[in-house]
């Protein structure tokens, strides 16, 4: 058995600035509106204060967020970050690697999600001005938001039959992702425990310190300090 590279749980973590500093159609700041087709999200808040609304087959909700919320959603759920005053976010997310691969599918309006050329053409951020192509992407995102929430179930199970459309060709590298950080894992642990059972301690002397430095990107919600925790720095070398 080897120590694995992989954040605790085959997860991914990152901090977030909610995008602020200039409003959408509905006078809110904020990110971009999106769905994940496979992965959990998790918000843990640190400063700020801000409003996270979700859209799902129940509805619409708004949640609260100051400092010590944490607030989790499962695949499914629609979701937009509103930064009412510096709202800093730590946010893990299951399945590291499936988000960065394209588990997300941004709210556009439907004849844009419908039609995988132009969903592309919507969501690509060109190399120059990118801080006005991250207003506009969120801006068109908002735009079908508000359009689904005053939809009802009909307009959501179109978004979602069209989302899985665009991802659908991705599904068989996206389990290779899985096999490797999440299902490692777990087969990790089982080993473990296994080894326990038996009075074995020799995984302990396999121990390992490892360290992921952020690096910053545009996100959908807001500036991203992201971790790259599938290639961490190995500051304990495994014995020979």
């Amino acid at each position: 058995m080897t120590f694995s590279g992989t954040f605790p749980g085959g997860t991914s973590v990152s901090r977030l600035s909610v995008y602020s500093g200039s409003t959408c159609a509905d006078s809110l700041e904020g990110g971009t509106p999106h769905v994940h087709t496979a992965s959990t999200e998790a918000y843990v808040v640190v400063a700020g204060r801000g409003t996270l609304q979700t859209l799902d087959a129940h509805g619409l909700r708004e949640t609260e967020l100051g400092p010590g919320s944490t607030v989790w959603f499962t695949p499914g759920t629609i979701h937009r970050a509103v930064n009412r005053g510096g709202l800093e976010v730590v946010v893990v997310m299951s399945n590291a690697g499936l988000p960065e691969a394209g588990d997300a599918v941004m709210t556009f309006p439907p004849e844009i999600v419908a039609d995988p050329e132009r969903y592309r053409e919507a969501a690509t951020l060109p190399p120059d001005d990118v801080g006005k192509a991250v207003e506009r992407r969120r801006d068109l995102a908002v735009e079908g938001f508000l359009r689904l929430a005053g939809g009802g179930h009909e307009a959501l199970r179109t978004f979602y039959d069209s989302a899985v459309t665009l991802v659908r060709p991705k599904a068989v590298r996206w389990r290779g992702i899985w096999e490797s950080t999440v299902a490692q894992e777990t087969r990790r642990t089982a080993g473990i425990l296994d080894a326990l059972e038996r009075g074995d301690a020799t995984h302990l002397l396999r121990s390992a310190l490892m360290e992921s430095p952020p690096h910053e990107r545009w996100g959908m919600c807001g500036h991203l300090r992201a971790h790259d925790v599938a290639h961490p720095i190995v500051h304990t070398p495994e014995p020979s």
